[in-house]
């Protein structure tokens, strides 16, 4: 058996006991030959949390193998839409329950504001579960006339198989019910390797699962390094899907590595550089709190994060004096903190990374209008920053970079704006502000992205489709269209009259 490791929470009596080891058939084991160890950090303290066992390609095999198992007999075909409902409202019940434990992990791990993670996070979550348990028995085939007097067509939407799964650290509860729940609802199995940066969540979750009572195998937890454990779900022979949120970078090694092993099927929710444009009709103060939202919510963690903003010449000033405003409103400190709004960024390696934006943001010449100063003191902070007098060549501009840092520019017409807000190699989300009907119609259809806001931006509903163009991914997550990607579907023809006269 694994270890248990109790957590404290800060500021009071209560402890979390949190299991350490991987969780492979319904059970907490250890490593087959892994003595590699993963460091739990809490970003607000860079104090160690705990650590866990970190797997190796052979705990996935064993992950695999397990999952093929229960694939074959206990899950996949073999239990009804019924019983897959059953248990994922089992399931979003008892992660309600836990909503605030889970929360305090969830806070202490990542950073995030415990409100934020409990409230939306974490409710949230429950609700993507709940919905996706409504579909477990709606999911059908079609009935196709071929001939009515000798044949008849149908289809069957099977579950594809076993799906690897690979979550970020920016929304780790999140994440894993947005993989986790129309999996299970399509009658897959998972090996879910969780981030490197916040694998808790993840294993208590796991214990989630037994309680529920699915089936050993039928959900399988593995933390470990993303060259390990990505890797070897990436180019396992025996996984049929891989579902990854993450970089583009690491998104293509996973394709490659999908195509050069044995063709599984790919879903990729990848990196983003989304625009917002502010065109003069619109409702200022409104459209700078959408704004304020889009680049600080999650301090800046988002694929969706709207981190270049275009602003009309003739409200230009007006608008940037009022969006000032709206980003020195909101605290930024220790999730802990009730009137926290944003935490710190999750890591060291994400907090150079940021800095180390900024500092190339000011050396390429952009005016820094708000922020860009380091705090003194423990903990990965990062103040919201603001830059002006930008081109679209500097890095501020073009790369993403994840963090409460915004790019802001202007543009004449409405040509000009919709070529800026296009002029990038993402295509996840953008946000158009404009009270002129015919604009919104025109801009919506113009931009290239997945999901496009008009006068809101970064809400995300479990009934919507959300995915990306162009370098910012493949396939749908959420709404049925993700059914589509964790079943196959099987034409079957039945010939019920016609005799064959042979030879040709």
């Amino acid at each position: 058996m694994a270890t248990i490791a109790q957590i404290a929470v800060p500021g009071s009596t209560k402890t979390i006991s949190v299991p350490t080891g991987l969780f492979i058939n319904n059970q907490f084991v250890p490593s087959l030959d892994s003595k590699e160890t993963i460091e739990c950090i809490n970003p607000a303290t860079e104090e160690p949390i705990c650590s866990v066992v970190a797997g190796s390609a052979k705990d996935i095999d064993a992950a695999v193998a397990a999952a093929r198992t229960a694939f074959t007999t206990t899950w996949g075909k073999n239990v009804s839409g019924f019983e897959r409902s059953r248990l994922l409202n089992k399931l979003a019940d008892l992660v309600e329950r836990d909503a605030q434990e889970l929360a305090e992990l969830e806070t202490l791990n990542n950073g995030k504001p415990l409100k934020i993670a409990r409230d939306f996070d974490v409710g949230d979550s429950v609700a993507c579960i709940r919905y996706y348990a409504g579909w477990a028995d709606k999911i059908v085939g079609q009935s196709i006339d071929i001939d009515n007097k000798t044949k008849v067509a149908f289809t069957k939407h099977d579950p594809i198989g076993v799906c690897g799964q690979i979550i970020p650290w920016n929304y780790p509860i999140m994440m894993w019910a947005w993989k986790v729940a129309p999996a299970l609802a399509c009658g897959c199995t998972i090996v879910m390797k969780p981030s490197e940066f916040t694998p808790l969540t993840a294993l208590k979750l796991s214990e989630l699962i037994v309680e529920a009572g699915f089936p050993p195998g039928v959900v399988n937890t593995v933390p470990s390094f993303g060259s390990v454990g990505g890797a070897a779900l990436s180019s396992h022979l025996d996984v049929d899907k891989v579902a990854f949120t993450g970089s583009t970078a690491t998104g293509r090694r996973i394709m490659e590595a999908a195509a050069k092993s044995n063709l599984k099927k790919v879903t990729l929710e990848l990196g983003g550089k989304s625009p917002q444009l502010i065109f003069e009709s619109a409702d200022l103060d409104q459209a700078a709190n959408w704004v304020a939202l889009g680049f600080l919510y999650n301090t800046g963690q988002d694929c969706t994060a709207g981190s270049r903003v275009y602003v009309q010449e003739s409200i230009s000033d007006k608008f940037l004096q009022i969006l000032i405003e709206k980003a020195k409103a909101l605290t930024i400190g220790n999730g802990l903190d009730e009137k926290t709004g944003g935490g710190p960024v999750v890591s060291k390696v994400q907090y150079d990374k940021i800095w180390s934006y900024i500092e190339a943001g000011k050396q390429e010449g952009a005016t820094c209008v708000l922020g860009g100063e380091k705090r003194s003191g423990k903990g990965y902070f990062v103040d919201a920053t603001i830059f002006t007098d930008i081109r679209p060549e500097m890095k501020i501009v073009r790369e993403e970079i994840f963090g409460p840092v915004l790019s802001v520019g202007k543009f004449k017409t409405e040509e000009e704006a919709i070529q800026l807000a296009n002029n990038t190699t993402y295509g996840l989300g953008a946000g158009l502000h404009s009270n002129d009907a015919g604009q919104c119609m025109r801009v919506s259809s113009a931009l290239e992205a997945g999901t496009v806001w008009i006068n809101q931006y970064n809400l995300l509903y479990n009934n919507v489709p959300f995915g990306g163009k162009k370098q910012s991914g493949i396939g749908r997550e959420l709404g049925s269209y993700a059914l589509d990607e964790y079943t196959s579907v099987k034409a079957i023809q039945w010939n019920y009259g016609e005799k064959l006269d042979w030879p040709l």
